[in-house]
């Protein structure tokens, strides 16, 4: 195991006014999942491949074990990394693929024999040794790559979004394979992933990037029951975060046509009430508005409706139990569970404490 501590971490590609990756602090722990987690081009990559000496660093510092290691070659940071592609060597059988990099490194062939035998048992690869890649299947090359950054048992694990090449199915298979394997081994390891559902399922904590910026880090529920701006609120959680411009009055905040009993800021103070769709409920026993239904999206254990609100500009998810009974077309009340409820800076986009 080992810590990873970027400080004010940057990269500036040749040419570019723009920063890829804008000084990044973050401070991972022996044994932590780490997540980092945003949108494509936020730089979460880019971060991971300057970690793994893949990418140069422009400036700031990355330490490993408390070592400054910017200019250490990839080889020698005792790293290993899982890419999203599963970079097999397709001539190679199952136990060559595993056993490539301690050939490399010179061990010993009843310790590569011992190492490779003991990640094929722990990963279900034992009866696969002898097949070439072409005769797996996806998860079955996912799970040859992992094994492939096990059998090294190095300080630091990087997985770049590995699991974005599989099918739904597959994809939370191997996810519940990775949270056993990180029990199992202990090993500090920092995940990248687009996927919002991977990284509450999955980390310890989460790092969401945006603009190649650090905009949030904290536990999966902490991130989620307080997001730090209007991107967090929206980006983390499906369906997300509804956003409704609002505007305080006398004794309270107007949403459209709606008045919700808000403790008052300040008379005519604009906000953005940030309101999850799990926190409406399709109730009649004291509503704060009505809606118009536009869909209704059945998924099975729960059901997706869309509304329109009076004098509100975008549609309204709201999250309800597989029970829900609603039409198109048709006027329903909804209540809202203000008190689980964000209000935001329209101008900063900040959470308002």
């Amino acid at each position: 195991m080992a810590t990873v501590v970027l400080k004010e971490l940057t990269k500036r590609y040749a040419n570019s006014d723009l920063l890829a990756v804008d000084a990044v602090s973050l401070d991972v722990k022996h044994g932590e999942f780490m997540v980092l987690l945003g949108p494509s081009g936020c730089g979460k990559s880019t971060t991971l491949r300057m970690i793994a000496g893949l990418e140069s660093i422009s400036a700031g510092d990355l330490l490993i074990d408390g070592k400054r290691v910017n200019a250490v070659p990839s080889k020698d940071r005792d790293i290993a990394m899982v890419f999203q592609s599963y970079a097999l060597y397709p001539h190679m059988s199952v136990f060559d693929n595993l056993a490539f990099g301690l050939r490399r490194r010179d061990i010993a062939k009843n310790e590569i024999d011992r190492r490779v035998t003991s990640v094929a048992a722990t990963l279900g690869l034992s009866e696969l040794l002898k097949r070439k890649p072409h005769a797996l299947s996806g998860g079955q090359r996912q799970r040859v790559a992992l094994g492939r950054a096990i059998v090294r048992d190095p300080k630091v694990f990087l997985f770049d979004e590995p699991l974005s090449n599989l099918d739904a199915a597959l994809r939370v298979g191997m996810r519940g394979e990775l949270i056993k394997l990180h029990h199992r081994l202990g090993a500090t390891m920092i995940y990248v992933t687009h996927d919002q559902v991977e990284a509450m399922t999955m980390g310890d904590r989460i790092c969401i990037m945006n603009g190649g910026k650090v905009v949030q880090l904290g536990s999966p529920l902490d991130v989620y029951r307080e997001p730090a701006d209007t991107f967090v609120a929206s980006f983390l959680g499906s369906p997300p975060t509804n956003l409704l411009s609002g505007t305080f009055n006398g004794s309270g905040l107007t949403v459209g046509t709606a008045h919700l009993p808000v403790a008052r800021k300040g008379e005519g103070d604009k906000v953005i009430l940030g309101i999850r769709p799990e926190d409406i409920r399709i109730d009649a026993s004291a509503p704060h508005t009505c809606g118009e239904v536009l869909a209704v999206e059945p998924l099975g254990a729960e059901t997706i409706v869309r509304f329109r609100l009076p004098a509100v500009a975008h549609d309204v998810l709201v999250r309800g139990p597989r029970s829900v009974v609603a039409k198109v077309g048709e006027s329903v009340p909804l209540t809202f569970d203000l008190a689980s409820a964000h209000l935001f800076d329209p101008v900063t986009t900040r959470r308002i404490a």
